[in-house]
């Protein structure tokens, strides 16, 4: 059974889905770890009996540092493949060149990295929106694309737009997984 990680900062909705989705179905989730003493997805690991590692980003005095911990750390754990499922950090090659991952980002790359993509997109002079799941490196939202879905925005209010995006990054993320773990 292939092994991953869990990377979360927030809710962790996307990290609940593969829990529902893939876990102890040829697939383990063998740890989650958040930057984010307050995140709420923290109780998806509890729930599920995942090994929860929190390793609190403000506590390093460099970017380096906090990724040295966290390659460490899951280190522990041997997994297959790290998946940042909401993981608000720039990640430098400390941590690019020892873990072999994956992000999830709402907006068709290259366009609109980083911060508020589905809102960026949506505004957009593009008649589709949409998200991409790729490889991790150490610039942002930068690695090879492993997957995209796109989204017509045609005649979607915002709130919408923002819902159905949701939606496909959870099929998108789940797919991924599968591709590069397959």
């Amino acid at each position: 059974m292939k092994k991953i990680a869990i990377l979360f900062s927030g809710k962790g909705s996307n990290f609940a889905h593969i829990v529902e989705t893939l876990h102890h179905k040829g697939v383990e989730v063998v740890v989650a770890l958040t930057n984010n003493p307050n995140a709420e997805g923290k109780q998806i690991a509890l729930q599920a009996d995942i090994p929860l590692e929190i390793v609190d980003s403000k506590s390093f005095e460099s970017r380096e540092a906090f990724d040295a911990v966290v390659v460490q750390t899951l280190g522990k754990y041997q997994p297959d493949l790290a998946v940042l499922a909401g993981f608000m950090r720039i990640l430098t090659p400390v941590f690019t060149d020892a873990v072999r991952s994956i992000n999830l980002h709402p907006s068709l790359l290259p366009r609109h990295k980083g911060m508020h993509a589905i809102e960026k997109s949506y505004h957009d002079a593009f008649p589709v929106g949409g998200v991409s799941v790729h490889w991790v490196s150490s610039e942002l939202d930068s690695g090879e694309i492993i997957l995209q879905k796109e989204l017509s925005k045609e005649g979607l209010e915002f709130e919408t737009y923002d819902k159905k995006i949701r939606q496909i990054e959870k099929e998108a993320l789940i797919e991924a997984i599968r591709k590069v773990l397959s």
